[in-house]
């Protein structure tokens, strides 16, 4: 018991220092190449961050079970969107949010989203065409972030001695520092649940569930301590995006996903309607409210209530 509490600790450890040194090198790297903070967050970090569930959906995939991946992807786009920039809106709302930063990756958000909920309830699976498409798709995202990466207004100034190469390799380092204190936080995390009684249904939606979803989270909290919230929120829709195009699309691609009709009834409506409730008042005042972080936490605690009473835990 002692090692598990050890173990648990290191992995505490791990996701706090590599989320605040991803932090601090994604910040660095926006300043030497003169682009936003939300765009940052969009690309680098938020490639970093969702690493950890596109090598499980692929790893899974290839082992021959990849139906729960799309459950696990909109799940942890509802988990991102209302739990963890929901804690972060009623925190410290985002403000001064360029329109070009954020603009065209909202809309290309909601017009995939919405493509595959339509395909999902039409053919009831998102087969090997579909998961080819949404790669096709982030292939394209990947190029509207290079051709749209200059010319925004918020980066402060670097003072010119900053190494692109080396910023790059302490990303590297700290995005596998999430990935390992992620998995040993987890994993011993529920057996010390175990060990303390608490339920196998409770420890699913606690320690695993919040589990895929600790590097966003530590990610965005490391940004607001360190006044960079725009660094976390730009996070938070990059890795939303990935969650449909790779955490989906691999395995789609691979050997096809079956969709349960919880994803279709409930996990992708849900995804969207919290997305709306984050990103179209932004768009519109161009800042971000208290009010917004609030109702989306409500509506997670309603999801977790929810989901418990679907169990049959209460």
């Amino acid at each position: 018991m002692i090692k598990t509490v050890l173990l648990f600790i290191i992995g505490l450890v791990l996701i706090c220092a590599g989320g605040d040194r991803l932090v601090e090198a994604a910040v660095a790297i926006a300043r030497k190449l003169k682009i936003s903070e939300i765009v940052v967050g969009a690309t680098i970090v938020s490639l970093g961050t969702t690493l950890p569930e596109i090598l499980v959906s692929t790893t899974a995939a290839f082992d021959g079970s990849s139906a729960v991946a799309a459950g696990n992807a909109f799940g942890s786009i509802i988990c991102n969107t209302s739990l963890i920039a929901g804690l972060t809106q009623t925190i410290r709302p985002s403000k001064k949010i360029s329109q070009a930063s954020i603009g065209w990756r909202c809309n290309f958000f909601f017009l995939v989203a919405i493509a595959m909920y339509i395909w999902g309830i039409a053919a009831g699976a998102f087969n090997r065409p579909a998961g080819l498409m949404m790669l096709a798709g982030f292939a394209f995202y990947a190029w509207m972030n290079i051709k749209s990466a200059s010319g925004v207004e918020e980066t402060a100034e670097d003072n010119g001695q900053t190494s692109i190469l080396k910023q790059i390799l302490i990303l590297a380092v700290c995005a596998a520092l999430l990935y390992i204190g992620a998995n040993l936080l987890v994993d011993n995390g529920i057996l010390i649940a175990r060990e303390a009684g608490v339920p196998e249904r409770v420890i699913a939606v606690t320690f695993i569930a919040l589990g895929t979803s600790l590097p966003e989270l530590v990610t965005s909290v490391m940004s607001l301590v360190k006044g960079y919230g725009n660094v976390g929120l730009g996070n938070i829709i990059g890795a939303n995006i990935l969650n449909l195009l790779l955490v989906i699309g691999i395995p789609a691609a691979v050997t096809g996903i079956p969709l349960e009709q919880q994803t279709l009834a409930v996990d992708i409506p849900l995804a969207i309607i919290v997305m709306a409730v984050l990103l179209v008042p932004i768009l519109i005042r161009k800042r971000s409210s208290r009010i917004q972080g609030i109702a989306l936490l409500g509506i997670y605690a309603a999801y977790c209530i929810t989901s418990f009473l679907g169990t049959g835990h209460f």
